[in-house]
């Protein structure tokens, strides 16, 4: 299985999430297409930051303000695969959705609408299609620090829009110092976070295959600006790793409690959280809430899960062996009824055997209420059309 992982150790913006695509070997004359079909064809030069070399992106786009809708419409006509334009969207949608926080209702994007954002997230996308990954692992990124230049004057380094995209998805970050300025987007973080949710997310071991790095704009002495990613092939068959169990036994939390404890751990990072009813001492019923982890978060996790339920005693069995199957997700093209959609669906394989395939429930349960249907019906049709894609031997 091959993995991509980006290591934004210097933030990420688009332009650089392309430059790094394209240097570690995505498909250039795909990428450089569909870029040129939103606005110009690109530059791409090879240069140097703090003496390593990597690809500068630079699309000559006029800064040019629009609404999501304009955004989406350039997008849809772009010259990439339908998947590419799809991802793209999702991208886009995340950042709309973090200025609307962040400013309320607004006619227009800040400065992500512009046509070199738009130029850059289509390529991002074909690039990582091309690049075909099983899964995607992206590192604590770098957002920088001090304060920039923003539509309304000064704003605080992260914009507050990078902040609620990474907080949304749920990534980890580093925090810089005022030198820093603004090392993280809100394209870049889309992006990344937009990636990332296609894969499980988890760290991996492998074999270093490919090394590609994206330029930013900026030279600065001493730090080189660059987004670094990697490839690793993984061991066929499977995955062997290692986690940390957590548990504990509570007879005096409420079940809303404990719900959202679930969701505040999930959102920390836990990898699963399950809550199983037990009978206790003197016979009372309680629940042992049990948290899955990576060893490095266990102490972290654990004292969350102790302010949360108010535990005084937590049981770490540490370093647990897993076998995990071979996961990704992929995109199959679906008709019902006079519609077609791109749905999602989650697919478990050992080698090149798949043996499980199911629809990601959120986007069957957004389409089965746009079609007034049940979402099991939805996602059975789903699931169907990619077992018969399977078959047939193209896959999803």
């Amino acid at each position: 299985m091959r993995v991509l992982v980006f290591d934004p150790f210097r933030g990420a913006a688009g332009d650089m999430v392309c430059g790094a695509l394209l240097h570690l070997g995505a498909d250039s004359s795909a990428v450089v297409r569909a870029m040129a079909s939103v606005v110009a064809e690109p530059l791409v030069q090879e240069v140097k930051r703090a003496g390593i070399r990597g690809l500068l992106v630079d699309t000559h786009a006029p800064v040019v303000h629009r609404t999501l809708g304009q955004v989406l419409e350039i997008v849809s006509r772009a010259e990439a695969p339908a998947e590419a334009r799809s991802m793209a969207g999702q991208v886009f949608h995340r950042i709309a959705r973090a200025e609307e926080e962040i400013h309320g209702e607004h006619a227009h994007f800040h400065d992500v609408g512009a046509d070199d954002a738009i130029a850059e997230v289509v390529g991002a996308c074909t690039a990582l299609l091309s690049l075909a990954p099983a899964s995607v692992v992206v590192r604590p990124v770098s957002v920088g620090g001090g304060s920039a230049a923003g539509p309304h004057g000064l704003y605080p380094v992260p914009a507050p829009a990078t902040l609620a995209i990474l907080r949304d998805a749920g990534l980890p970050v580093t925090l810089g110092d005022a030198g820093d300025g603004e090392l993280c987007t809100p394209t870049g973080a889309a992006l990344l976070a937009e990636f990332a949710s296609i894969g499980p997310g988890h760290p991996v071991t492998g074999k270093v295959t490919a090394v590609g790095y994206g330029a930013g704009s900026r030279d600065s002495p001493g730090a080189p600006n660059v987004l670094r990613a990697y490839l690793l092939e993984t061991v066929p068959g499977g995955e062997e790793d290692c986690v940390d169990i957590l548990e504990t036994s509570v007879d005096d939390v409420t079940g809303e409690v404990l719900a959202d404890a679930a969701a505040r751990l999930m959102a920390a990072g836990a990898r699963d959280v399950s809550l199983v009813p037990c009978t206790m001492k003197k016979g009372r019923p309680g629940y042992l809430v049990r948290v899955i982890c990576l060893p490095g978060q266990s102490r972290s996790l654990a004292a969350a899960l102790a302010v949360e339920t108010g535990t005084l005693g937590i049981r770490c069995l540490s370093s647990v062996h897993r076998f995990t199957a071979c996961r990704e997700v992929r995109v199959v093209r679906v008709r019902i009824g006079e519609e077609e959609r791109d749905m999602p669906v989650k697919c478990g394989a050992i080698g090149d055997a798949v043996f499980s395939v199911k629809a990601e429930f959120e986007d069957a349960r957004k389409w089965a209420a746009a079609l007034g249907m049940p979402v099991r019906q939805v996602a059975r049709v789903v699931e169907e059309e990619a077992w018969r894609q399977i078959e047939k031997g193209r896959g999803p």
